[in-house]
């Protein structure tokens, strides 16, 4: 059974915290699937990842092509396993179930802790996951580097 990460963006934009955190899942070893609420938001983030310099790119695609089972990194708003995840990573509200939590390594949730609608969303996804029995941490990047505040174990 995986766990899930809340991240909680306070300095950095998700456009900055993602490709981070989507290149350590990949220096796993990690398929990723990028989950989220809006498809515009997915499309603005596919572009900002085509981007990045040569040493920081990261292979991806969009959701609905026909090369989705071999995506390192799959971005989409559905609930969809074409490239096999080992990792999802919800943005924008995105819902993640304890049912995905336990079929994945990792489960990550990053959100906008300078938005009052993302802070509370991300809350109550806490409180569902862990009364669910899922094993959960809080990570803070308030301090300026990324410190893990809470823990709860499912």
């Amino acid at each position: 059974m995986g766990a899930v990460y809340f991240y909680h963006l306070t300095r950095n934009p998700i456009e900055v915290t993602l490709p981070m955190l989507l290149g350590k899942a990949r220096q796993a070893g990690w398929r990723v699937m990028v989950k989220g609420s809006n498809p515009v938001a997915l499309e603005q983030i596919d572009a900002k990842l085509w981007l990045a310099d040569k040493d920081g790119f990261l292979p991806h695609g969009l959701s609905g092509g026909a090369h989705d089972a071999e995506q390192p990194i799959l971005l989409g708003c559905e609930d969809t396993r074409a490239n096999e995840p080992a990792c999802v990573m919800a943005i924008h509200g995105a819902d993640i179930s304890a049912q995905t939590v336990a079929d994945m390594e990792r489960c990550c949730v990053l959100f906008d802790g300078n938005d009052g609608d993302a802070l509370n969303r991300a809350r109550s996804q806490w409180k569902t996951l862990t009364d669910a029995g899922v094993a959960a941490q809080y990570w803070s990047e308030e301090s300026g580097r990324w410190e893990k505040k809470a823990e709860k174990n499912g």
